[in-house]
């Protein structure tokens, strides 16, 4: 059975962020994941999801300034301190919330730095995030994104980023797998989900062209939600989607595959 989280920076947006998590329970989801919390009390969520029975899946490191069109920093040969200390801030917002798995964003490759220093920066920040989390009894995932929507990004194939945890060769290192971003890429989706499921430890969906609810674009959700299932993968499918209308209306989608929350 696919297990399906609510992305609350995307989701719910009618909602002030911390009045998300009792609209995300009153639509029947179990668990929530959040882009960037850290702009809120790690206690005041932590308290919601207490109360609500909410299960916190996935959070990101801090990614720089986002605001200013930053979308990470793990591949910045100049910005490894501030790499680090954030690895600090989430793993301690991830042990508030009670969240078992963080992500880590590459980032835009900057114009003055070559392919094989961003590479081995991001793969000496993935070493110690690594590290870091695993002493936290954390999972690591690293996330490849479409260079439409964002220029310059420096993992962009599922490939790169088994590649990159293969050069790391850390236990607790694994793929989040964004099938939106990797249809924009041109990427066989159903194929990689068989070929990389050991290394997929989290799934976020959205349909493409538009970034909206499954069912909404062209990318075949009946059988990629089937083959999610026969592969045996046994981690979260969250919803990172921009809701075409507002984020109630738009779950008709699950009865249209069958889906629970």
């Amino acid at each position: 059975m696919i297990q399906l989280a609510a992305n609350l920076s995307l989701l719910f947006t009618e909602h002030p962020f911390l009045e998300r998590f009792v609209a995300a329970a009153e639509a029947g989801f179990h668990a929530v994941e959040t882009q960037f919390p850290y702009a809120w009390p790690a206690e005041h969520q932590a308290r919601e999801l207490q109360r609500l029975g909410l299960q916190q899946v996935l959070i990101n490191l801090p990614a720089g300034d986002w605001d200013k069109g930053e979308r990470g920093i793990a591949c910045h040969p100049d910005r490894v301190e501030e790499f680090r200390a954030g690895v600090e801030r989430a793993i301690e917002y991830a042990q508030i919330l009670g969240c078992t798995r963080i992500n880590c964003l590459a980032g835009i490759q900057p114009q003055n730095v070559s392919d094989k220093q961003a590479e081995g920066v991001m793969i000496s920040n993935l070493a110690y995030a690594a590290g870091q989390l695993e002493t936290a009894g954390i999972e690591l995932v690293i996330e490849a994104i479409n260079t439409h929507d964002i220029p310059g990004f420096f993992l962009n194939s599922t490939a790169q980023a088994a590649a990159l945890i293969d050069r790391v060769g850390a236990s607790n290192l694994g793929i989040q797998y964004d099938i939106y971003h990797m249809q924009m890429m041109g990427e066989d989706t159903a194929a990689v989900l068989h070929s990389h499921r050991d290394l997929i430890k989290h799934i976020q969906i959205a349909d493409a062209p538009g970034r909206h609810e499954p069912g909404s674009g062209q990318i075949d959700y009946a059988g990629l939600f089937a083959l999610i299932e026969r592969i045996g993968y046994q981690g979260w499918v969250s919803c990172e989607y921009l809701p075409a209308r507002d984020t109630l209306s738009g779950l008709e989608w699950l009865q249209r595959f069958g889906l629970k929350l």
